[in-house]
């Protein structure tokens, strides 16, 4: 769908009149985004806008949906209009949508692109960077309609999945909420693990992080979490797990191992940042978690099995703990 007014999305002052404001954005909601948030609506609109602008313009109330102030949360109808000034966008945002980065391809067909993203390459704009895979991917490939199904952090490597369609999105969210997706890690973690198989059950609740953003803790009022842990191999420095996520809270693995002791190497928000310094000195850099195998059924009810080798740097890692 494409907004009413016919110039771009993005737009900078004029140099004959430097205060000029940018004309309003004007959309019209056509039926395949009935029921979607608006939230989710305007940031795959607004491609390369950063996530935190969009979310400022909705939060100081200049995001209006048939004249009313709009919230992040609200659900859109066909036919709503929606109406909010043109972002501008600062120079590091126009650099780094001239210079897009993606990941590896994994797996595509109609409905789905699976990427295999390596460490450091945020998932989406926000907590200071104005681009993201996601927005790369819907510049690089012409689509605007690329949704992210779920999301990793940026440290972390391995699969991630992006819906071509609305068909797909609902289909993998619906599968997500039911417990439907297998998903697979693969850890490096801090000292010598108990047994081979270990089930960790803790609640988690979102709190503001002191730096900014959110944080995950094990509260008793939180939402149920489960983690199920197999140990691959233990070395003098630090065990190398298999993890199952059997629910999908923010941070989860990482949280529940910190909380058992068992710290992901190179967690510098929830790991020791002494413990990491002295690994780093003997080749352990980074945070040790990738996201090795997706297993979830496609809308035409075939099941797809996707595996992701970890990179180089588990390799020099395990090395690493290995003489310790």
């Amino acid at each position: 769908m494409q907004p009413r007014t016919r110039t771009s999305a993005i737009s900078t002052p004029s140099r004959s009149d430097p205060g000029a404001r940018p004309p309003a954005l004007t959309y019209v909601v056509g039926a395949e985004h009935d029921a979607q948030r608006l939230d989710n609506f305007l940031l795959r609109e607004l491609k390369g806008v950063p996530r935190q602008l969009v979310y400022r313009l909705m939060r100081i109330g200049r995001v209006r949906c048939n004249g009313r102030r709009a919230k992040p949360e609200q659900r859109l109808r066909a036919g709503d209009e929606i109406v909010l000034p043109r972002p501008r966008m600062g120079e590091r945002a126009q650099q780094e949508l001239r210079n897009p980065r993606l990941a590896p391809v994994a797996y595509e067909d109609g409905d789905y692109l699976v990427f295999d993203k390596p460490a450091g390459l945020a998932v989406h704009g926000g907590s200071g960077l104005s681009h993201g895979l996601i927005e790369a991917a819907r510049q690089v490939r012409k689509q605007a309609s690329l949704e992210l199904v779920h999301r990793l952090d940026k440290e972390t490597s391995g699969l991630l999945v992006v819906a071509k369609t609305r068909r797909g999105l609902l289909h993998l969210a619906a599968q997500l909420r039911d417990g439907g997706v297998a998903k697979e890690y693969r850890a490096l973690v801090c000292g010598r693990w108990s047994g081979e198989h270990a089930r960790i059950a803790l609640p988690l609740r979102k709190v503001p992080a002191a730096a900014g953003g959110r944080r995950s803790v094990v509260a008793d009022d939180g939402g149920r979490a489960e983690t199920a842990c197999r140990l691959l191999k233990q070395h003098a420095a630090g065990a190398d797990l298999s993890l199952r996520l059997l629910t999908g809270k923010t941070h989860q693995a990482r949280v529940h191992l910190a909380s058992v002791g068992h710290p992901i190497i190179g967690d510098e928000r929830y790991g020791s940042r002494e413990r990491n310094r002295e690994l780093a000195r003997r080749g352990c850099r980074g945070l040790m978690l990738h996201a090795a195998k997706l297993r979830f059924a496609l809308p035409n009810g075939e099941k797809l099995t996707l595996t992701s080798l970890a990179p180089e740097r588990f390799g020099r890692a395990v090395a690493a703990l290995a003489r310790e």
